[in-house]
């Protein structure tokens, strides 16, 4: 039977309506695929997976310094052991830029925790402050010692050897001798050797160095058995002596070359211009925080680009790629561990 036109006209339109019930009836909402479109995303990837895919990428570009460096997201994992029944020392440091005072919690077993820090001031070592007012500076840190807790019998001075090279050093030495205290003066490899003292886990002892980036000098130093190695090399102040980059990268590089190959894992990094990188990565109040790789670090300050330049060169000549800055750390703690 043939179809007159209005019979075909019909059977389409009942065909349309049949197809768009089955639409309606099947197909998501307008807004639920909108939604899921714009809801969606990646599943991100493990922490495993992450961190493999990061070792991965670092190892096929070893020979790009930032590939070379662990990612400043990372964070390293130890936990140092707390002292038990310990006792509340202080110490102040006379560095080559400003007093520093700390005061630790110490056990008999050495073990030992940071319970108070003051860093700063700089007018005395820039031959801008009087007797008085150095006495005045003084007494503030160990008053500030006094009221924490501290025995006065427990507090210590002890002189950097960056700082013991300027000559207003023995202006603050003979303040405090008219106070009645004795000031410890260290050379630069004693320094080294405290600051591993008081920086470098036992357990990685056996496969890691030591960096101290001081503005008079720079400290470097590694365990090799119960024997400690330490040597000295150029300061972050090397600019205001007239030293160029490039001589002083290939001095500190003179220096990092006596590193035995298998203590070159991880470097354990404190001082100045590295507590100035670590502030910009640092996650909380982490105590260990992994530097970025030097060329990811910019600065317009003489003192911190000095620092870097350093800094590269121990990376660069070492091949380390892991530089862990201590936030507790410092050298007079290590001189601290060293008494009864």
């Amino acid at each position: 039977m043939q179809l007159t036109t209005t019979g075909k006209i019909l059977v389409g339109l009942v065909i349309a309506a049949l197809l768009g019930s089955l639409y309606y009836k099947f197909a998501p909402e307008k807004g639920q695929m909108a939604e899921t479109e714009s809801t969606y995303k990646a599943p991100e990837p493990s922490t495993s997976e992450s961190s493999a895919s990061s070792s991965a990428s670092a190892d096929n570009n070893a020979s790009s310094d930032n590939a070379a460096m662990a990612s400043s997201s990372a964070t390293f994992d130890y936990t140092a052991p707390a002292p038990v029944d310990g006792k509340l020392k202080g110490v102040v440091e006379l560095g080559a830029s400003g007093f520093n005072s700390f005061i630790v919690n110490i056990d008999k077993q050495k073990n030992w925790k940071l319970a108070k820090a003051e860093f700063g001031n700089s007018l005395v070592i820039e031959n801008m402050a009087t007797d008085d007012d150095i006495r005045i500076g003084l007494k503030k840190y160990i008053a500030g010692m006094l009221d924490y807790g501290v025995s006065g019998k427990n507090i210590h001075f002890v002189v950097s050897s960056g700082a013991m090279k300027s000559e207003v050093t023995g202006k603050i030495i003979g303040v405090l001798k008219k106070m009645g205290y004795a000031v410890n003066t260290v050379t630069p490899q004693e320094e080294g050797t405290l600051g591993l003292k008081c920086v470098l886990p036992p357990s990685y002892a056996s496969n890691s160095f030591v960096a101290d980036i001081g503005s008079g000098n720079t400290k470097i130093s590694w365990k090799d058995g119960s024997s400690i190695t330490s040597v000295e090399g150029t300061g972050s102040k090397y600019f205001e002596k007239g030293m160029t980059d490039d001589a002083v990268a290939t001095e500190i590089a003179s220096k990092a070359k006596q590193i035995p190959v298998s203590k070159t894992k991880t470097c354990f990094i404190i001082g100045g211009v590295p507590f100035d990188l670590a502030k910009e990565v640092r996650n909380g109040k982490e105590r260990y925080t992994i530097l970025k790789a030097p060329a990811d670090y910019k600065s317009e300050k003489a003192k911190t680009k000095a620092g870097i330049n350093i800094y590269k060169s121990l990376a660069e000549t070492t091949g380390c790629k892991q530089f862990v800055f201590d936030w507790d750390a410092n050298f007079t703690i290590g001189f601290l561990l060293g008494l009864p």
